[in-house]
């Protein structure tokens, strides 16, 4: 009896250790899993660079608390009360305050030179094969292709709809971006109400949408298949009801779908709803 239980017990935890491992930790997709305790799957350059830091800051944290809990315990251990009955009255020592001066300096400059190397990469733009204007809306996104003349509204799907569709709750969307893989996508972000985020965690992509200005971030997506982001600023009630859905495809599907999009969207384009500070 004892026997059977325990294997009960164990087949229970190596069951539940797969399942974490499979849809946990290390989810794969362009999504959320549960459990999930880990970025995404990079699909980006962007976003690559970012787990490398990311990795590299793991690393010295785990470096630094442990060094910080040995010398607590070594603390404990040797200069407790029953270990050094009569305490050192040393006030000062050089060598110990050049030492922890310098060294957290050293840190510092380990970790500011890959950061800044990361920032400036972000910042920088190479040139775009396609634009993509991202105007927040309260509580949902227009698009504008400015170079096909065509733009749209993308909604969230309500949860009877996302079902209907095979798409992930308050993630999927009716009018979803299609944009082609390993191309420069330049996304142009900004409100029409309050601020707003354009976010797409598996591109390294965060950008505020702010009324009144003009922001600019970009992306490569390194491979095909749907990416889901969501406004990640604080916007007002329906703020959770504003996901964003990305769709990578290759060049002769994006062509096909543009072809598309041109005859079911172009009408709705208007000039003199574009940023104007575009054509400047």
């Amino acid at each position: 009896m004892p026997v059977k239980l325990g294997a009960k017990v164990w087949a229970a935890i190596v069951g539940a250790a797969v399942s974490f491992t499979a849809t946990g930790a290390w989810a794969a997709g362009g999504e959320p899993k549960p459990w999930q305790i880990d970025f995404q799957p990079a699909a980006s350059p962007v976003m690559e660079n970012i787990e490398d830091f990311h990795r590299l800051l793991v690393w010295l944290i785990t470096a630094i608390s442990l060094f910080v809990l040995a010398l607590l315990v070594w603390i404990a251990i040797r200069y407790n009360r029953r270990a050094n009955p009569e305490p050192s009255k040393t006030e000062h020592n050089t060598l110990l305050e050049v030492v922890w001066t310098v060294v957290p300096v050293i840190i510092l400059v380990i970790i500011a030179i890959p950061s800044f190397k990361l920032l400036y990469y972000e910042a920088e733009i190479p040139k775009p094969d396609v634009t993509i204007e991202a105007i927040g809306k309260q509580w949902f996104w227009s698009y504008q292709y400015p170079q096909q003349k065509f733009q749209f509204d993308s909604l969230g799907l309500s949860d009877a709809a996302a079902l209907k569709r095979h798409e992930p709750r308050l993630l999927g969307v009716d009018n979803i971006i299609v944009v082609p893989v390993n191309k420069v996508v330049k996304v142009v972000t900004t409100g029409a109400d309050v601020i707003h985020s354009w976010t797409v965690p598996a591109f390294g992509v965060k950008m505020d949408a702010v009324p009144g200005r003009l922001n600019e971030t970009w992306f490569k997506a390194t491979e095909m298949g749907t990416f889901y982001g969501e406004c990640s600023e604080l916007c007002g009630a329906r703020h959770a009801f504003m996901p964003i859905e990305v769709k990578v495809v290759s060049q002769s599907d994006y062509d096909s779908w543009l072809t598309g999009a041109k005859k079911k969207f172009a009408a709705i384009y208007n000039n003199d709803t574009r940023l104007a500070a575009l054509t400047r």
